[in-house]
């Protein structure tokens, strides 16, 4: 699980103001940083496609993979679209519900194209966002507690449907395994990764008072910045569920469930789908791989999704054809929309009064942390 301190970390040191040059963007960030990537994430996507295509024991997964319904690719290509919607209607409801659709569409899509390139690929799209965000006007401290929030809110969206779809499999309404331990297993880290969280917000509010005096080392002050921050946004994302949002809550749930969709489609592209009730906890426990540091997640998230799907017993060539495919939609759509958006953005940001956000102002102040004793 990705530990909430990562955004903050990426986050709090972001600098920047409306009107500035709209290439200076923050360190890894940069357009030849991002080039980079895509530099990178193509020389992998080769190699595994040479894996592939020349390794004798993999001639499953080609049989697999001749085997493609263009028909349901095209429906999965589709419905990730949609779940990129839902994304920006999420992102637009947490940080500013009066920005115009244009601009949340601009920045938002902006950040899942970021998030197909960089590193821990969800937390660098956050840090692509909060960038903008500060070009567009909005207070440093204020991006920071939102964004920590907004990805809190949509882990804690995973969370719950882990909860779910175990509870649903441990009762019988859905299909799939009923070995206990698989079962009950996501659950016990579903709780972990709450209690984690919140105990950190905890231990955060406690730990900035002592390390933030000037009397205390850099580095110490710096890792006070980010708990600080870590500890508002926590309690921001508890404000933000118990307002019961509509908006942000249909946004955070359609990016997870046709995200979800896309996944099954992928596999009827190729044949039947595994067992549902299976299908869809491997995918929420399979997506863990993406903490691993290379762009998009790439061979960290396919090795957690197969290994994960094995695990609720669907055979690995069949897992294997039919991650390969989702994750070649859940790269592919977002990272050439969020190109498209990326040299929009760039021209607005080069316009002050256009660039600027009408909640620049008038965000509420910071709230107490609530999960401080």
């Amino acid at each position: 699980m990705i530990s909430a301190q990562e955004p903050a970390a990426r986050i709090v040191n972001i600098e920047g103001h409306p009107g500035d040059d709209a290439d200076g963007m923050p360190a890894g960030l940069e357009m030849h940083q991002l080039r980079r990537r895509l530099l990178q994430i193509t020389a992998l996507v080769v190699f595994v496609g040479l894996v592939v295509a020349l390794i004798p024991g993999l001639a499953d997964v080609r049989a697999g993979l001749a085997r493609a319904s263009g028909g349901w690719l095209a429906l999965a290509a589709g419905v990730e679209v949609l779940s990129c919607l839902a994304y920006v209607a999420a992102f637009r409801a947490a940080f500013c519900a009066r920005m115009t659709w244009r601009m949340s569409y601009r920045i938002g899509m902006s950040a899942l194209g970021a998030a197909s390139l960089l590193p821990v690929g969800g937390v660098g799209g956050l840090a692509f966002g909060a960038w903008a965000l500060r070009r567009s006007g909005l207070a440093v401290e204020r991006i920071a507690r939102r964004t920590i929030a907004f990805f809190l809110v949509t882990s804690a969206v995973n969370v719950a449907a882990v909860i779910v779809v175990a509870l649903a499999l441990a009762v019988g309404i859905l299909p799939g395994t009923d070995r206990l331990i698989l079962i009950a297993g996501p659950l016990v880290l579903a709780a972990a990764g709450l209690t984690f969280t919140l105990a950190g917000a905890r231990l955060a509010a406690r730990l900035v008072p002592r390390w933030s005096s000037e009397d205390r080392p850099k580095p110490l002050r710096s890792a006070a910045r980010v708990l600080d921050a870590t500890s508002d946004g926590v309690g921001e994302a508890v404000c933000l569920l118990r307002s019961r949002d509509v908006r942000l809550l249909a946004g955070a749930v359609g990016y997870l469930v046709f995200d979800l969709v896309v996944f099954w489609a992928c596999f009827r592209a190729f044949g039947p789908a595994p067992a549902l009730g299976g299908l869809l906890l491997a995918y929420l426990f399979g997506q863990l791989g993406a903490v691993i540091p290379v762009p998009g997640g790439i061979g960290g998230v396919e090795a957690g999704l197969v290994g994960a799907l094995v695990l609720y017993g669907t055979p690995a060539a069949t897992a294997a054809v039919g991650v390969l495919a989702y994750r070649a939609v859940l790269l592919g759509i977002p990272a050439a929309l969020g190109t498209a958006a990326f040299v929009a953005l760039k021209r607005s940001l080069r316009d002050e009064a256009a660039a600027r956000i009408p909640c620049a102002d008038d965000l509420p102040a910071p709230q107490p942390a609530v999960v401080a004793p």
